[in-house]
C-alpha cells in the first residue's frame, strides 16, 4: 500500500506542478499587458496554446525579446510536465486494474463526480477499508468531524474540523463535492439548504457534503466485488 501511495502521490504532485506552470504563464502575460481576447479562445485549449506560441516566436506583436524567451521556456517546461502527467496517469490506470483495486475503483468510478485519480487517492490513502467499523470512524480518520472544547458543562462548543488524517483525501473530496454540486440535483439542493441556514459560512456546507461523500465512497468501495 505504501508503494502504491508513492505512485498516486507523485501523480498529484505532477498536477500541482502543471497548475503552477500555467499560473506562471498567465502572470507573464499580465505583467506585459497582454489581454486575452477572442484570438486566445478558451483557456489552455489548442487554440490558446497556439496563440502563446505565436507570441513566443514573435509571429504576433506584444512581447519583447526577453519576455518571448521567458515565455518559450515556460511553454517548454509546461509541455514536459503535461507529458509526464500523462505518463503517470497511464500507470495509475494500470494500478487500478490490479486485483486489489479493480472492483473498488470501478465501483467508485460509477459514482457521479468521481474520477480515476480521486478514486485511487481515496483507496491508497485509506488502505484497509475493513479497519473502520462505522461512518463515525471514517469521518474522524479523515479529519471531517468538528473539534470539541469540552469542560463537562452543558455549554460545550464545537470548533473547526480536526483536519487529522490524510490531507490529500480531503483535497479530492472537496473537488469531487463541487463537481457533484454542479451535476447532481439532490446534492445541489442539499448544499443550498445548508447555505441558507448559515449564509456567512458556506465552507460548513461544503465540509458537511464532503463528509457525506467520504462515507458513501467508503461504503461503496467496501462492498464492491
Amino acid at each position: 500500500t505504501r508503494d502504491d501511495r508513492e505512485l498516486v502521490r507523485s501523480r498529484l504532485d505532477m498536477g500541482t506542478k502543471v497548475s503552477a506552470s500555467k499560473t506562471q504563464v498567465v502572470s507573464l502575460l499580465k505583467r506585459n499587458g497582454i489581454e486575452k481576447g477572442k484570438e486566445f479562445g478558451r483557456a489552455w485549449t489548442v487554440q490558446y496554446k497556439n496563440r502563446l506560441l505565436d507570441l513566443a516566436y514573435g509571429r504576433v506583436d506584444g512581447l519583447g525579446y526577453g519576455a518571448r524567451a521567458a515565455l518559450m521556456s515556460l511553454l517548454r517546461n509546461l509541455k514536459f510536465l503535461e507529458e509526464e502527467e500523462l505518463r503517470m496517469e497511464r500507470k495509475i490506470e494500470s494500478l487500478a486494474e490490479l486485483d486489489r483495486y479493480r472492483a473498488a475503483s470501478r465501483a467508485l468510478l460509477d459514482m457521479p463526480g468521481i474520477g480515476l485519480l480521486s478514486a485511487m487517492v481515496f483507496l491508497t490513502e485509506i488502505g484497509d477499508l475493513g479497519r473502520f467499523q462505522n461512518r463515525k470512524q471514517i469521518a474522524a480518520y479523515l479529519g471531517l468531524v468538528p473539534s470539541s472544547f469540552e469542560s463537562g458543562e452543558e455549554g460545550d462548543r464545537k470548533g473547526h474540523i480536526t483536519r487529522e488524517g490524510p490531507c490529500r483525501i480531503r483535497k479530492v473530496l472537496n473537488q469531487c463535492t463541487w463537481a457533484r454540486v454542479r451535476v447532481l440535483k439532490h446534492v445541489r439542493e442539499r448544499y443550498e439548504t445548508l447555505v441558507r441556514r448559515n449564509p456567512k459560512k458556506k465552507k460548513i456546507a461544503v465540509v458537511a457534503l464532503m463528509r457525506v461523500l467520504a462515507i458513501e465512497m467508503w461504503q461503496v468501495a467496501r462492498h464492491a466485488g
